[in-house]
């Protein structure tokens, strides 16, 4: 078990612009948030784990199945910040970003994400997962990533990278929605403006490599879905009762 002081935190809104109240919506009888987290509660290097939220209701939700909430700001623009405001709050090492809308993350994907913390001196992490063929590549909504030699983070992007010239896709790197974090480096992130790529691929986590910042790309064969649409919950349901299909 790690000295360190883990905190995972659970960004969860209510409002959602294609999909309303989605972290409470019924998921093979439980709310989706509760899936996400009694996934990272199996997790082993978690010192603490919490629910940041916006609402009332997902508190009295997450309350309901003995988890633990706290009301942050309505005003948050992104997971980070609201990450950011339990840092600001509570003592730790390392915070956990864990979306609330990925509901098949596993708590040994999200030991993982701590381990590329643990072993060396990044100051941010994040996984993707080593994808075999063209599923996915050119969809703007599944996020590629591409690393240096020691697997830290050279871009991410919604186009498909890297371009292969010769030939059909052999291999390319998913990106997953999580992350970890050194509590300094996060706050400073979050006081920080959105940078121009951000801006450009709607993707927050540009802003730490447009600021000179290294992610290190922790890889697994671990798979998750991140939930935007009621079709992607379908598309969980039947991966977690397979009968549904039928």
């Amino acid at each position: 078990m790690s000295t360190h002081k883990i905190i995972g935190v659970i960004p969860a809104r209510l409002g959602s612009t294609r999909f309303p109240q989605k972290v409470l919506a019924d998921l093979c009888g439980k709310p989706m948030i509760q899936h996400v987290y009694e996934g990272a509660k199996s997790a082993r290097l978690l010192t603490d784990l919490i629910v940041a939220c916006d609402h009332q209701s997902i508190v009295k939700a997450v309350e309901a199945f003995g988890g633990r909430a706290l009301l942050t700001s309505k005003d948050h623009v992104s997971g980070t910040d609201r990450v950011a405001e339990i840092a600001r709050k509570m003592d730790g090492d390392i915070f956990v970003n864990i979306q609330g809308d990925e509901p098949l993350m596993s708590g040994t994907m999200v030991d993982k994400v701590v381990q590329g913390l643990l072993e060396g001196d990044a100051q941010m992490s994040t996984l993707a997962r080593a994808m075999t063929g063209p599923d996915g590549f050119q969809e703007s909504r599944v996020v590629k990533v591409v690393c240096d030699e020691s697997g830290f983070a050279l871009y991410f992007s919604r186009s498909p990278i890297p371009f292969f010239r010769n030939g059909p896709t052999p291999s390319w790197l998913k990106h997953m929605g999580i992350y970890a974090y050194r509590r300094d480096f996060l706050l400073d992130l979050a006081s920080s403006e959105p940078s121009s790529l951000e801006r450009a691929e709607g993707l927050e986590q540009l802003r730490v490599l447009e600021r000179g910042g290294r992610i290190k790309v922790m890889v697994t064969q671990e798979d998750s879905i991140g939930v935007d649409t009621p079709e992607d919950l379908e598309e969980v349901k039947k991966i977690l009762w397979p009968s549904t299909s039928l």
